[in-house]
């Protein structure tokens, strides 16, 4: 894959929507994660985050986020694994972002 790609990020909170905390330890969530991507049969990176936000209301929260990054994936089924992944981790909602980027893969040997 070189030149122009489109990138896709989905950041997925890991805080209950209702409770407001974190029900499972963060290996499960990203367990699940790894499953939906392979159901899907798309290649994925992950990254694990910290955040903050504000809610509507006004509340500040923090919470572990997982980050799922997404090459050349057809934009519909990035949000269809963002819908899945919002009903599977119990999300008021999941944020995707899209950006184009330019893709080169280098190779080097030591012989």
């Amino acid at each position: 894959m070189d030149g122009k790609t489109l990138q896709s990020t989905i950041y997925i909170g890991l805080n209950d929507a209702e409770t407001g905390v974190q029900k499972f330890d963060t290996e499960k969530y990203v367990s699940i994660l790894k499953n939906v991507c392979r159901s899907y049969q798309v290649a994925f990176s992950m990254h694990r985050l910290g955040g903050g936000y504000f809610h509507e209301d006004g509340r500040y929260t923090e919470e572990n986020t997982l980050a799922l990054m997404l090459l050349d994936v057809p934009q519909e089924t990035v949000t269809e694994i963002a819908k899945d992944l919002c009903a599977f981790f119990h999300q008021e909602s999941v944020m995707v972002t899209s950006s184009p980027c330019s893709v080169v893969f280098v190779k080097e040997s030591l012989e």
